[in-house]
C-alpha cells in the first residue's frame, strides 16, 4: 500500500516556499508533484493550498504533512493546526542528534541530506520528468553541496553558486526523511 509524505519548506521575503509530495511504494519514493508558489505568496494563502490538496481524493486520510518550523514556521504550523490538520513540524538544526518534541522533530541538516543522497544513490528516489518543475527540483539537486570550514570543520548546506534556490531540495528531504524514520525512528526525546 502506498502512503504520501507532503514536505512543505516555507519561504521568507528572498526564498520560494517549496512543495514535494513523494509517494512512498515499498521502498521506494516517487514525485508525483512538485510547486513552487509565487515569491512572496502570504502564508494564509499556503495554508489555503496546503488544505485544499491534503483533502483531495488521491491524498485525503493517506498523507502525512511534513513541514519546516525553522524560523517563520512556528505560526505557520498553528495555522495548519487551527484549518484542522496536523502537520509534523521539523526543526533543522546544525546540531548532531535528532531530538522530539510535543511538536515534532529537531533536525540536523546533515541527516536530511544525507537521507537524500543514500536515497539518489541507491535509485530509490524516483523524478519523473515530466512533472512540471520536475528540471527545476533536477538543477537544485545538481546545484547542492556540503561546504566545510578547515579551521572549524563545521559542515553548512546550501547551493553552491549565489542565487540559486534549494527550497525544493529541501521540501524533497523534509518529506523522505519523515517517510523514512515514521515507523522505527531512532530518536532521543528531549
Amino acid at each position: 500500500m502506498s502512503k504520501f509524505y507532503f514536505g512543505l519548506d516555507l519561504g521568507q521575503a528572498q526564498d520560494y516556499t517549496a512543495m514535494v509530495i513523494a509517494e512512498k511504494r515499498e521502498n521506494e519514493y516517487h514525485i508525483r508533484h512538485i510547486e513552487r508558489p509565487r515569491l512572496g505568496a502570504p502564508y494564509p494563502v499556503i495554508v489555503e493550498r496546503v488544505k485544499a490538496m491534503m483533502e483531495s481524493p488521491q491524498l485525503k486520510g493517506k498523507t502525512v504533512l511534513v513541514v519546516d518550523k525553522t524560523g517563520v514556521g512556528a505560526p505557520v504550523v498553528d495555522m495548519f493546526k487551527r484549518v484542522g490538520l496536523r502537520p509534523v513540524a521539523i526543526t533543522i538544526t546544525g546540531g548532531n542528534t535528532v531530538n522530539k518534541d510535543q511538536d515534532g522533530y529537531h533536525v540536523p541538516k546533515r541527516d536530511l541530506v544525507a537521507n537524500l543522497q543514500v536515497l539518489f544513490q541507491t535509485g530509490r528516489l524516483k523524478v519523473a520528468g515530466s512533472i512540471p518543475e520536475a528540471r527545476t527540483l533536477i538543477e537544485e539537486l545538481l546545484n547542492f553541496k556540503v561546504k566545510i570550514d578547515p579551521k572549524t570543520a563545521h559542515d553548512s548546506y546550501e547551493a553552491w553558486r549565489e542565487g540559486v534556490h534549494d527550497d525544493l531540495v529541501l521540501a524533497t528531504a523534509l518529506a523522505c526523511w519523515y517517510g523514512e524514520h515514521e515507523i522505527t525512528p531512532r530518536i532521543r526525546r528531549l
